[in-house]
C-alpha cells in the first residue's frame, strides 16, 4: 500500500501536510486489504458422469419425488436391482424437492450409510454419487442430515478408486460451509490431516489433489472459527505441500495450481502473524510463478483459465507484502523485474478483464509502497509512459495506478524529475478535471510532491496550462478539493 517512509527532504518542509496523507493512506491501506479478506466466495461442485449430460436427466417435480419414494422402497427390499436403482436414485436426487423428500423418509439416510459401508464396490460408489448429489443442495439442512457419512467420507480418502475419492472430497467440500455444527463435526472427525495426507501422499493423481484442495479452499473460507482451522493447518504439512503443487502440470493443466493458490490466499487473508509463510517461501514461490506465467502471457500465449490461477497468486504476493520487512523485501519477493510482469498483465488484461488489471496495479502499489528499488526500476525499464497511458481507464485501475505514480514522488526528487519528463504533468492536467473525487484528490497528491521537487518542475506545469486547472478547483464542491487547490496555489505556484 502507499507508505510514506523516509522522505526526510519533504517531510523536513512541511510536516503538517504529509502527516495527514501518511494518515489518510494508512486508513486506506487497511480498506484494501479488508477488501480483500470479505470477498470470498463459497461454491459447490457436482461431479458428472463423463459420458453424462446433466440435461438429459431433468425431469418434472412431481415424477422426481414420486422417485424417489418408490426407489427408497425398492432399495429396502431389492438386493439384485440395488445397483441400477441406486444410479437411478443419484439422479433423480439431483431435484432439489426431490433432496427434501429422500432425508424426511424414516432411515433414508440410514439405508445410504448402510450401502455406503457395505462390501458391494459398485453400490458403494453409487451410495456415495447419492451423497454428493444431497450435498450439492440448496437447503442448509440437508447437510446435517448426511452427517452420519462423514466419518466413512474421510476413511475412504485412503483409498479405493480415483473416482471414488474424488466424489469424497467434493461430497466434503460441498457440506464444509453449510454450518457451524457441520464444520465443528468435520474438525472433530480429523478433516485436516486427511486433507493433508491426501494431497502429500496423491501428489501423482493430481485429479484428487484438486478435489482435496477445493475441500480445503472452502474450509478456509469459513467466517467463524477461522483461527482455529488455521492452527490445524499449520500444525500440518499443508502450507508445504499446498506450495509443491503451485506449479502446473504441463499434461494435466492448471486446476490443482488453481485450488492450491486460492487455499493459500484464504490462508493468509485469515492470519495476522505471516512469518511462517514467509519462511516456508510462498512469497518468492508466488513471484517467481507469477513472472514465469507472465512471461507467457506478454508472448500472446494466453491459455485458458490463466487469469485464474493468476488471480490468486496476486492476492497472496499482495497480502503478504503488508507482512513483510522492508530489508528483507529483495531476498523475499527476488527479482526486480516482478514489475515488468506486472506492467504486462496490466497492459494484457485491461480491456479484457478489468478486475484482474486493478489486482495487478494493487500489487504493484503494494510493491514501490516499500521499496524504492521497485520505483527505480519502474524508470529504468521505461514502463511508467505505460502506466500514464492508463490513468484513462476506470474501475479503480486508474486510482490505483496514480497510487503507484504516487509512490515513486515520495522515494527520490529524481524520481520526481523523471516522472516530470516523462509526460506526467500533461496528464495530471488530463486527470484533474476528472468527475472522479478519488482521482482529483491524488492527482494533487502527485502534483504537491512534483512542484516541491524544484522550480524547473513547477515552470513545466505552469507552461502546459496546469495553473488555470488548479484555480478551477478552487470553486470545487469537494471542501477537501477546494482546500488542496488553495494551498498548492498560495504556497507554490503563485509564488514561483
Amino acid at each position: 500500500m502507499w507508505r510514506l517512509n523516509k522522505v526526510r527532504h519533504k517531510a523536513g518542509r512541511h510536516p503538517d501536510r504529509l502527516e495527514g496523507i501518511r494518515l489518510k493512506k494508512r486508513v486506506q491501506e487497511k480498506e484494501l486489504r479488508q477488501a480483500r479478506r470479505d470477498k470470498q466466495l463459497v461454491s459447490k461442485r457436482l461431479l458428472l458422469d463423463e459420458d453424462e449430460d446433466q440435461s438429459e436427466t431433468t425431469m418434472d417435480t412431481a415424477s422426481e419425488e414420486q422417485d424417489v419414494v418408490s426407489l427408497f422402497h425398492k432399495l429396502q427390499h431389492s438386493v439384485p436391482e440395488r445397483e441400477l436403482h441406486l444410479k437411478i436414485l443419484s439422479k433423480a436426487l439431483r431435484d432439489p424437492s426431490a433432496q427434501l423428500t429422500f432425508i424426511k423418509l424414516e432411515n433414508s439416510m440410514r439405508l445410504l450409510v448402510g450401502l455406503l459401508t457395505g462390501t458391494n464396490a459398485t453400490c458403494r460408489l453409487q451410495a456415495v454419487q447419492c451423497l454428493h448429489e444431497l450435498s450439492h443442495s440448496p437447503h442448509t439442512n440437508i447437510a446435517l442430515a448426511c452427517l452420519p457419512a462423514t466419518p466413512y467420507l474421510l476413511t475412504y480418502l485412503s483409498g479405493q478408486s480415483t473416482k471414488f475419492t474424488e466424489l469424497c472430497l467434493y461430497t466434503l467440500g460441498n457440506l464444509c460451509p453449510e454450518s457451524d455444527v457441520v464444520k465443528e463435526k468435520l474438525l472433530a472427525q480429523g478433516i485436516i490431516p486427511a486433507l493433508a495426507n491426501c494431497i502429500e501422499n496423491q501428489r501423482h493423481n493430481l485429479a484428487v489433489v484438486e478435489a482435496a484442495g477445493f475441500s480445503l479452499s472452502q474450509l478456509l473460507q469459513a467466517k467463524d472459527g477461522a483461527g482455529k482451522i488455521i492452527e490445524m493447518v499449520l500444525a500440518s504439512s499443508l502450507p508445504s505441500s499446498l506450495l509443491s503443487v503451485l506449479t502446473p502440470d504441463a499434461n494435466f493443466g492448471l486446476a490443482p495450481a488453481i485450488e492450491c493458490a486460492w487455499c493459500l490466499h484464504y490462508l493468509i487473508c485469515n492470519m495476522e502473524d505471516h512469518r511462517l509463510l514467509l519462511a516456508l517461501g510462498v512469497l518468492s514461490h508466488c513471484s517467481s510463478l507469477l513472472v514465469s506465467l507472465g512471461g507467457a502471457v506478454d508472448e500472446g500465449n494466453k491459455e485458458e483459465g490463466l487469469e485464474l490461477l493468476i488471480c490468486p497468486l496476486l492476492r497472496c504476493v499482495g497480502n503478504l507484502l503488508s507482512s513483510c520487512r522492508v530489508e528483507d523485501l529483495g531476498i523475499q519477493v527476488g527479482d526486480v523485474h516482478i514489475v515488468v510482469t506486472l506492467c504486462a498483465l496490466l497492459q494484457a488484461y485491461v480491456k479484457t478483464q478489468p478486475a484482474l488489471a486493478r489486482e495487478c496495479a494493487w500489487v504493484l502499489n503494494n510493491l514501490t509502497a516499500h521499496s524504492s528499488a521497485f520505483c527505480s526500476a519502474l524508470l529504468t525499464f521505461n514502463l511508467v509512459p505505460g502506466l500514464i497511458q492508463l490513468l484513462r481507464f476506470s474501475q479503480g485501475i486508474n486510482t490505483m495506478i496514480m497510487r503507484v505514480l504516487a509512490n515513486i514522488t515520495y522515494k527520490e526528487k529524481e524520481f520526481c524529475v523523471q516522472l516530470a519528463h516523462l509526460g506526467l504533468l500533461s496528464a495530471l492536467c488530463a486527470t484533474l478535471k476528472m468527475a472522479d473525487k478519488d482521482m482529483v484528490v491524488l492527482s494533487m497528491d502527485v502534483l504537491f510532491m512534483l512542484v516541491l521537487s524544484g522550480p524547473q518542475v513547477t515552470e513545466e506545469f505552469l507552461r502546459q496550462g496546469g495553473l488555470s486547472q488548479v484555480e478551477a478547483l478552487q470553486y470545487n464542491t469537494e471542501k477537501e478539493i477546494r482546500r488542496r487547490a488553495t494551498y498548492l496555489l498560495e504556497n507554490h505556484l503563485f509564488s514561483s
